[in-house]
């Protein structure tokens, strides 16, 4: 199976971030629990697999010693854009590199992929929520 480690690294990248943004540099010793979001679990995946930490005495490559170092950098300034694309250039480079990896990681079933959400608000007394299931009161007579 042939796999686009371009398109991959991108799809992939936004998993990882969210992963090391949630758990910094304990990311890639950071034991999995039911409580767990799904992104940052499926991040965490496809870290351990790209710096092969998911298999015990596993020998690594120059490219995964140096992915899990921007990781610990990443983890450092998790709002770091250049570090961001740093990170997807590595997964990239490693991915074509190993073939193997980007294969056993295609197959893999993703979870919704990550998003922000943005709420935006203006004006006095203004109430800024993303869900409301109850009644909000902004002016200065309610009672």
């Amino acid at each position: 199976m042939s796999v686009d480690a371009v398109q991959l690294a991108h799809e992939l990248t936004p998993y990882a971030t969210a992963a090391i943004t949630a758990y910094g540099a304990a990311v890639l010793a950071r034991v999995e629990n039911d409580a767990v979001d799904a992104t940052v679990s499926f991040g965490q995946r496809i870290l351990r697999r790209l710096t092969g930490r998911d298999t015990p005495d596993s020998e690594t490559t120059t490219e995964q010693e140096s992915l899990a170092d921007t990781v610990a950098e990443l983890a450092g300034a998790p709002g770091d854009a250049d570090l961001a694309a740093v990170l997807r250039v590595q997964i990239r480079r490693l991915m074509a590199a190993h073939p193997d990896i980007a294969a056993d990681i295609a197959t893999w079933a993703r979870p919704a992929a990550p998003s922000t959400v943005t709420i935006t608000t203006s004006g006095d007394r203004s109430p800024a929520v993303q869900s409301n299931y109850g009644t909000i009161n902004t002016g200065d007579s309610t009672t």
